[in-house]
């Protein structure tokens, strides 16, 4: 089976190629002109994976690379955007996905596997979920066999997340968003690779939907604890920021790159992000259940 993978160069996109070629799947990688992300591979490497130049807004140059392929893993999506360049949830998450299924149709792809999130729903909060939800309709009515994966927050080796949290934890008093219960279902990268290569082949999750989380739901306060054990500190001492005071500095600052946070990401923090039925994907796919202190363990180091 040949494959064409967007989103390649990205963290989730490195770990799914890998995975493509550990299993000998012919892949076709797509790559901006000028993007400054690197496919995770070198001259050494699998000779079956190849790098096709293109862009999600280039119809002819997707149906060029998609020329020979069985099935699509379309990975692209963004969790922040940049209005100065004309990057918008709406303009990557649904007219971008529109653009791969529309040149998908036209090369005669046979199953798409795309990446949605945990919390897509219609009437979302965020423009984000909401965005995603409507790039899964699309998928969904497209008339060809599809997976969907929604993921929990994920975690690994060049991650942001937890590394970023790490930092944080570091600190001699760490700041916390409101009280910190608010859900969180981390999942390994490993996993998130396993589940998206197998629906390749696997009939059974054909036109289905997986909400794609870790073995464990846990609350922020308590993924900072794990993040503290992980790297060797006895006790994080947490200081709690309430509401009333950080949602001003958000609204000010979510402009500025450099800031952490935005509107649309400290909604969907507050809301939490845990499966309501997370069971039914270790049902279908044989993947292993990572829990997250010993997964982190691996990548973060006591300093």
């Amino acid at each position: 089976m040949k494959v064409f993978l967007t989103g390649a160069t990205g963290f989730v996109g490195r770990g799914i190629l890998e995975r493509l070629q550990a299993e000998g799947y012919e892949t076709v990688c797509l790559t901006r002109a000028g993007s400054t992300g690197k496919l995770p591979f070198t001259e050494t490497a699998n000779p079956h994976v190849t790098e096709a130049t293109g862009d999600l807004f280039d119809k002819e140059s997707l149906m060029r690379a998609m020329q020979g392929c069985d099935a699509v893993i379309h990975l692209v999506g963004i969790i922040r955007e940049q209005p100065g360049k004309g990057i918008s949830f709406s303009r990557i998450h649904v007219e971008g996905t529109k653009n791969v299924l529309d040149a998908a149709k036209q090369a005669g792809i046979k199953r798409i596997v795309h990446m949605s999130a945990l919390g897509a729903r219609k009437n979302a909060t965020s423009a984000y979920h909401r965005t995603k939800y409507e790039a899964e309709q699309l998928v969904q009515t497209s008339g060809i066999p599809y997976v969907i994966f929604r993921p929990s927050v994920i975690f690994g080796p060049g991650d942001e997340f937890v590394n970023m949290l790490a930092d944080l934890v570091r600190l001699p008093v760490t700041p916390v968003i409101g009280d910190g219960s608010y859900p969180l279902q981390p999942v390994a990268r490993k996993t998130v690779a396993d589940v998206f290569v197998q629906a390749l082949s696997r009939p059974e999750s054909t036109n289905q939907t997986y909400e794609t989380g870790g073995p464990e739901r846990l609350s922020y306060g308590q993924i900072l604890d794990t993040i503290g054990e992980a790297i060797g500190k006895r006790k994080v001492n947490k200081i709690h920021i309430p509401l009333a005071l950080m949602k001003p500095v958000v609204n000010m600052m979510e402009r500025f790159p450099f800031f952490p946070i935005t509107n649309t990401q400290l909604t969907m923090l507050l809301e939490g992000n845990a499966c309501k039925d997370g069971k039914l994907l270790y049902d279908t796919f044989h993947t292993e259940k990572i829990d997250f202190l010993p997964g982190i363990t691996t990548y973060l180091r006591t300093k």
